[in-house]
């Protein structure tokens, strides 16, 4: 007689199951509903395939549609394999790299025999997905031996697969997945239990791109095809109509039309800001002062360069050259062609971070136990050495300014410290109408420290949010395990925009790391040398991209205070150019941003133009309004213009004008 386990499954009951059987066996023997839906399972809280035999007594969770997150991911998963299998059967000779799911779909490297893919090819490998789908090939798993594997990939002609088989570690078990008979891919899975289980119209193949082998220039260039996968046919739709919104609303579109700012080859990943984009860029950093100064942070500005020493010293130089600029102290010879750098040359860097720099600004002079909390707050340039290929308008840029800012307390000064940011966090982020998430990242499992350290860390933020009152479903409140740094827990704050997606921007984390490293220190009460915790903290997170945030919220419809102009005097008629000189005049005078348009052109035409450029307010004078003094009215979205007189106007203009912090 086999042996029995106990499957505890989690209304609470247990079931006994033969060895041998798997979690298809318990939802076929609950029933045939379940046995459909089953997509996958949870044994002891591992994800695995539903044909995974037990091993022994455990705990099982049977994962349906309805778990949308597991249920998505392995779709996606999937749908990434279809496209290879689709890939192959059309263009023999194509070898397949590596295919995972992505936020909002999945993507696939292969190495083309002929050509590279284009978007040409992309209605015929999505014919044959469908094919591949509607075939319902069981998706099944096998543990090969490394080198039967790797004979096999040379003898298919799939050197990359073979390259990659032969790195990876020797303990760990090296897993196929077929579908049906005749395809296969090394996968850790798990997989649907068959490509039938797809909605085969829940996907589409958005585009292709070229991509390195393993993310390395020097390696072979391959085709990678994208696609976004879905449950349903439904939820495809959704996420289609989301992204013409999103294509609306590019803010490297809107940046253009509104003349905010441009970029270019001559200088890669940085930012020309225009006039009317760096008044943004100057009211943006004209709120943040006043937000700090009201918080007791005092500002600080430090230097771009720095000697490659500090940044040893730090860590930064071990952990994060490859993403530095780095430039020698000096160049001792020159040829011809240029500079020799000696191998002996010291090196300094480009600081792509501001907390070293602002230890260094605490360690001057001694600090007391009296002198904390110290915040320090910088609007600091600094400088990635982001990939080309990452770079995307303002949102992924080498050169930004951050709202950066420090705080060195005391242990007992933690909580209070942290609540006091949430708290001014929170105020910001309604000025702007976001909603928002509040997450504790909680500690990886590549960390330093040991778990007392870490207990009390996480227990420090935790408890600040929640004596914040953020720590409610309200504020999607969420811990995340594994996803702190590795020195420290952090909280994150995530804004949801007006179409639903969300952006991780502002950030506090407890850092006791740092002013080890660099030798900071107080004399506390006791007369002895103490380190302060460090306190690494922003709202915005940087301007560049909080500013591509804002223009793609508002869809270039920015609030009248944030508006590069706020409003433009237009005339109907020549007869009523001095009256327009003075109606702007009064506006500027009040502080309202205003321009005039005296144009010999017909009314349509300028307010067509006007609203393009997304200018809040279009103050309509002719000889009529310049008889009674008053002004028509007409509000970028309004269907109708509104006529009052003219202090009337400028006391409504004055209003929206005026930032939210600075209203009554």
């Amino acid at each position: 007689m086999s042996e029995m386990f106990k499957i505890s499954l989690p209304d609470g009951s247990v079931r006994e199951m033969p060895q041998g059987s798997t979690p298809a066996d318990v939802a076929a023997a609950i029933g045939p509903g379940l046995a459909k839906a089953a997509l996958a399972a949870k044994i002891d809280g591992e994800l695995v395939d539903l044909s995974r035999p037990f091993t022994g007594d455990a705990s099982l969770a049977l994962v349906t549609s309805r778990d949308e997150a597991e249920a998505l991911d392995l779709a996606r998963h999937d749908f990434a394999h279809v496209l290879a299998e689709a890939v192959q059967a059309l263009f023999p000779g194509t070898q397949i790299t590596f295919g995972p799911s992505t936020n909002d779909g999945f993507y696939y490297d292969f190495a083309p025999a002929e050509r590279p893919f284009t978007d040409e090819d992309l209605p015929a490998i999505e014919a044959e997905m469908r094919k591949i789908i509607a075939a319902n090939k069981p998706l099944r798993r096998e543990v090969w031996d490394r080198e039967q594997l790797i004979s096999r990939w040379k003898q298919q002609g799939e050197s990359f697969k073979a390259e990659w088989a032969a790195e990876l570690p020797g303990d760990e078990p090296l897993t196929v997945y077929w579908s049906g008979d005749d395809w296969l891919d090394m996968c850790r899975g798990p997989h649907l239990p068959s490509t039938g289980k797809l909605d085969p119209a829940a996907f589409k193949l958005t585009r292709v791109s070229g991509a390195y082998w393993r993310g390395d220039q020097n390696n072979a260039m391959l085709s990678r095809i994208y696609g976004t996968g879905w449950l349903n046919k439904k939820q495809l739709a959704e996420h289609l109509t989301r992204l013409e919104e999103a294509a609306k609303r590019d803010h490297r579109k809107l940046g253009n039309e509104m003349d905010l700012f441009h970029l270019q080859h001559e200088a890669h990943g940085s930012v020309f800001w225009h006039p009317k984009g760096y008044v943004i860029y100057r009211a943006l950093e004209d709120y943040m002062r006043r937000a700090v100064n009201d918080a007791g942070c005092k500002e600080v500005k430090t230097p771009q360069v720095m000697d490659a020493r500090q940044w040893e010293q730090s860590g930064h130089w071990g952990k994060y050259r490859e993403n530095m600029f780095v430039i020698p102290d000096e160049v001792p010879n020159t040829e011809d062609d240029g500079p020799i750098i000696s191998d002996d040359a010291q090196w300094m860097a480009l600081k792509p971070m501001n907390c070293p720099a602002h230890v260094l600004i605490f360690k001057q002079g001694i600090k007391s136990y009296r002198d904390l909390p110290l915040r320090i707050v910088e609007n600091g340039c600094c400088h990635r050495n982001e990939p080309h290929g990452a770079l995307h308008g303002l949102m992924r840029v080498r050169q930004f300014t951050q709202d950066d800012g420090h705080i060195f307390c005391r242990e007992d000064q933690i909580v209070g410290e942290v609540q006091a940011f949430c708290e001014m966090a929170d105020r910001v982020y309604r000025d702007f109408g976001f909603t928002y998430a509040i997450k504790l990242a909680l500690r990886p499992d590549n960390r330093i420290g040991t778990d007392e350290q870490w207990d009390k860390a996480e227990a420090e933020l935790r408890d600040a949010v929640v004596r914040a009152g953020l720590a409610t479903e309200e504020y999607g409140w969420e811990e995340l395990p594994g996803e702190g740094a590795f020195y420290a827990p952090k909280l994150e704050w995530h804004l949801t925009d007006a179409i639903g997606r969300t952006w991780q921007v502002g950030t506090i984390q407890s850092d006791r790391m740092l002013p080890e490293r660099l030798d900071a220190h107080y004399i506390g009460e006791d007369g002895e040398k103490h380190r302060p915790v460090m306190l690494h903290r922003a709202i915005f997170g940087s301007y560049e991209r909080f500013i591509g945030i804002l223009i793609e919220h508002f869809a270039g419809k920015l609030p009248v205070w944030l508006a590069p102009v706020q409003a433009v005097v237009t005339t109907i008629v020549s007869d009523a150019d001095g009256y327009a000189a003075e109606v702007a005049a009064k506006l500027k005078a009040a502080g309202v941003r205003v321009e005039t348009d005296v144009r010999n052109e017909k009314i349509n035409y300028k307010v067509r133009e006007h609203s393009l450029k997304k200018v809040p307010h279009l103050v309509v004078v002719g000889k009529r309004e310049a008889e009674e003094g008053t002004v028509a009215l007409r509000t970028l979205g309004a269907e109708h213009q509104k006529v009052m007189t003219l202090d009337e106007a400028i006391a409504l203009l004055t209003a929206e004008a005026t930032a939210p912090d600075l209203k009554a």
